[in-house]
């Protein structure tokens, strides 16, 4: 988006986090579905919030999200999401279903809330059953009174995840102070669409759920679904974003005047968070962005952009920091999108290295040297058409192959 003057009224939250906005708390446990690590999370706000979420597009969707769904359907509205890891309870048939209502159930009942206020959420191991004894035992031990422990959701949610991925901005809208924050993970069968992830994003403004509806899936369009690590689309994951109006501004619509703001911030947070899975991809060394522009369509443009970073060979090549040019060319040729070979030029950070689709004599060394940092850039210029957009994505490592050749075992 970036919208330059709305983004000069944002400011972003040191160590903010998805409690930043008022009336948000979260918290995490280790309840014994993983050995030792925190397994269940959960998200709460002191009052039912407006919703929205996207949901993956694996036709093999996991039965947590299709009890949020249904959570969701009953009036857009959720009060506390719970998550666990480590066993996604997708593939699971009847029993899977009948687990994902009872924690559902169960967990709005510790928080004496609506049922259908509640969402869940569930990433791991697919085929395998929740173990309920230890789920049940898990959410009898959530305190609301000790909930406000953001990092303790934050590392309940992961699963092969090096880090915890959060973010939180800040706004005036109607002179009111008004915060987004988030949290997410992601590190494998990353190519959402939207899928391969979770998101969880808070905020205590006061929107028109329609139009944060809208807004979510553009933005999503434009972030988590233009990022890609493996090209696999996952069967659990959505992003959520709950809004409780604490804030106290004026509804918010596409016919407020400070929209952009919101806007604006709201993209920030996605993008931050998309980056960060990419950024943290299963054994990356490095984050990828792929930026094209001079295509027929925005639509094309992402389709060249998410080619080039789903490329194999381009992924082994920045590994590897090959400036193998020749790899770019063949993944926008393949992409299958309205082009002119002969006015395709690419870059490597600064570094020209094709232009009018022909090959430039460049400084090896060089190009070699930039793609040894731990974030870089191609571009590529595919016409002179207005389309443009940028993808995100990390290099394809020897580790990637050891982490999922041994993930279920």
């Amino acid at each position: 988006m970036n919208n330059l003057l709305a983004v000069d009224k944002i400011k972003l939250l040191q160590n903010g986090n998805v409690t930043s906005p008022i009336g948000f708390s979260a918290g995490g446990l280790h309840c014994g579905i993983r050995k030792k690590k925190y397994d269940l999370g959960w998200l709460y706000s002191a009052k039912p919030a407006t919703a929205t979420g996207v949901y993956t597009t694996n036709l093999f969707q996991a039965a947590p999200l299709q009890v949020t769904q249904e959570s969701m359907a009953n009036g857009q509205c959720l009060q506390a999401v719970l998550v666990n890891s480590g066993i996604a309870n997708a593939c699971t048939g009847e029993e899977g279903l009948a687990n994902a209502y009872e924690m559902r159930k169960i967990f709005a009942e510790k928080l004496n809330i609506s049922t259908c206020d509640a969402a869940v959420a569930s990433t791991g191991l697919i085929g395998e059953q929740l173990p309920m004894d230890k789920v049940r035992s898990g959410i009898d031990q959530i305190n609301q009174q000790d909930s406000n422990q953001a990092n303790h959701f934050e590392t309940a949610i992961l699963t092969t995840d090096t880090k915890e991925k959060k973010i939180a901005v800040t706004f005036e809208i109607d002179g009111k102070k008004v915060t987004i924050g988030g949290a997410a993970k992601g590190s494998g069968m990353i190519n959402p669409n939207m899928a391969t992830m979770l998101g969880f994003i808070t905020t205590d403004a006061n929107v028109s759920q329609v139009d944060l509806e809208q807004a979510l899936k553009q933005h999503t369009n434009q972030s988590f679904n233009m990022i890609t690590v493996d090209g696999d689309t996952s069967t659990n994951d959505m992003v959520l974003v709950l809004a409780n109006g604490m804030a106290e501004n004026e509804l918010l619509d596409q016919q407020h005047p400070e929209w952009d703001v919101f806007l604006e911030g709201l993209y920030i947070v996605c993008e931050v968070l998309a980056k960060e899975i990419a950024r943290d991809g299963e054994g990356a060394s490095k984050l990828v962005e792929v930026q094209v522009e001079g295509a027929i369509t925005n639509e094309s443009a992402q389709v060249i952009s998410k080619k080039i970073i789903s490329s194999n060979l381009v992924k082994t090549a920045i590994h590897g920091s090959d400036p193998n040019w020749g790899r770019i060319i063949t993944a926008i040729g393949y992409s299958g999108q309205m082009l002119n070979p002969s006015e395709v030029c690419v870059s490597v950070g600064t570094i020209e290295v094709v232009r009018d689709g022909m090959p430039l004599l460049f400084d090896e060394e060089k190009a070699k040297a930039y793609l040894s940092q731990d974030s870089v850039t191609i571009h590529a210029k595919v016409g002179n058409g207005n389309g443009k957009a940028v993808a995100w994505g990390c290099d394809l490592s020897y580790e990637y192959v050891r982490i999922n050749a041994s993930y279920r075992t």
